[in-house]
């Protein structure tokens, strides 16, 4: 029996990567134009599965088939301390990985008032940040490659180290070196940190909104891995395990990993297999990802989203005040919006409509009860 090719863990890089090619080659090209070249400061954003952590991932692979030095982190408390202590050191041993005792000295550091210099080796030094980036980059340099930061899930809470960070970057690009920042993290975080005012320099990266995948592509990224396992899947499978993604690349894991599993000692997956798949996909998507994200929210803001439930598409918003109740009017509907908006739960598609920022929600709501619910609600109460 072959091994399942679909990876349904969140950050886990999929079997095969696609939609994405635009954005990875802009960050391929940044790379090829040296210092300078604006892809070399990036963000990522984007909902919850859609494939943030994939994409670090994909640019640390590029990095690494150019030969760049990867440290790779996640915005926690500690982040800059680590930097410092663990990522550059550890990334600059690789370039002294042939036993040389490389000693890097005379890194002048502008300060006012003239430069500092400094020796890597020299037990007495505090390391800084800043101190620690330039001698990396320069070791790198000299072995004719650049140095790769990567930061994942980036927010407001860890917003010092950020800035000491960003700060550093700065600094590093100022003097053309050869260094690259990756950075990933949910709209709603990303926002105050964008806005910050000695942020300056995160807020002038490339910065990409991560949609969802289109049809196309998704078909590709089902059947390619099933073919590539030595089995293959039905037309009328593909196209039913395509469309129940809705283009969520997380949900594409998913739903191929459940609808493979279901009778692997066949050469086929068919029709069956994949109805059975979504199914279980939709069940474990609503465990991992609705029934939280629901969790967190108020009574008002979960009735707000049964009453979008009963649209197939784009609720409009006098539709939706129309089902919570008479005696809802449009003020206090928006105020709703704007919170659900901010969560990340739903997004604005154009003026007085709003749709789910996770397209499997609305099918996971319809599957338990929400539309009888709302019905019961609209003939009983009003939310306060």
């Amino acid at each position: 029996m072959a091994q399942n090719p679909f990876r349904p863990t969140f950050g886990t890089s999929p079997p095969l990567l696609v939609g994405r090619e635009a954005q990875l080659d802009a960050f391929a090209a940044s790379l090829e134009e040296g210092p300078g070249s604006p892809g070399r400061a990036t963000v990522y954003t984007g909902a919850r599965g859609v494939g943030k952590t994939v994409m670090l991932n994909a640019v640390e692979d590029l990095a690494r088939q150019f030969g760049w030095l990867i440290v790779s982190e996640t915005a926690t408390p500690g982040l800059v301390d680590r930097l410092i202590r663990d990522g550059l050191p550890s990334a600059r041993s690789l370039l002294d990985g042939d036993g040389a005792k490389r000693r890097i000295t005379g890194v002048d550091l502008p300060v006012v008032g003239g430069g500092v210099t400094f020796d890597l080796n020299e037990p007495r030094a505090t390391p800084t940040l800043r101190g620690q980036l330039t001698a990396l980059a320069v070791t790198a340099e000299e072995h004719g490659t650049g140095v790769l930061i990567t930061v994942d899930e980036i927010q407001a809470a860890h917003i010092e180290e950020l800035r000491t960070l960003a700060t550093s970057l700065q600094h590093a690009f100022r003097e053309n070196r050869n260094v690259a920042f990756v950075a990933a993290g949910l709209p709603a975080a990303l926002e105050p940190i964008l806005n910050d005012t000695v942020l300056t320099f995160l807020r002038r990266a490339d910065r990409y909104d991560l949609a969802t995948v289109d049809m196309a592509d998704v078909a590709e990224a089902i059947d390619i891995p099933i073919r590539n396992a030595g089995r293959s899947i039905t037309a009328d499978g593909l196209e039913h395990a395509a469309q129940a993604t809705a283009g969520y690349p997380f949900m594409i894991q998913l739903v191929g990993y459940h609808s493979y599993r279901q009778r692997p000692d066949r050469d086929t997956v068919d029709i069956d297999d994949v109805t059975k798949g979504v199914e279980a996909a939709m069940r474990r998507l609503g465990q991992l990802v609705i029934e939280p994200e629901l969790t967190g929210l108020s009574d008002v803001d979960r009735t707000f989203l049964l009453a979008m439930a009963h649209d197939d598409g784009a609720s409009k918003m006098a539709d939706i005040q129309r089902r919570l109740g008479a005696d809802v009017d449009a003020n206090y509907a928006s105020q709703y919006r704007l919170r659900l908006i901010s969560a990340e739960v739903i997004v604005q598609t154009k003026r007085g409509y709003v749709d789910f920022a996770l397209p499997a929600m609305r099918q996971y709501l319809r599957d338990h009860g929400a539309l009888q619910a709302q019905a019961e609600h609209d003939t009983s109460t009003t939310p306060t």
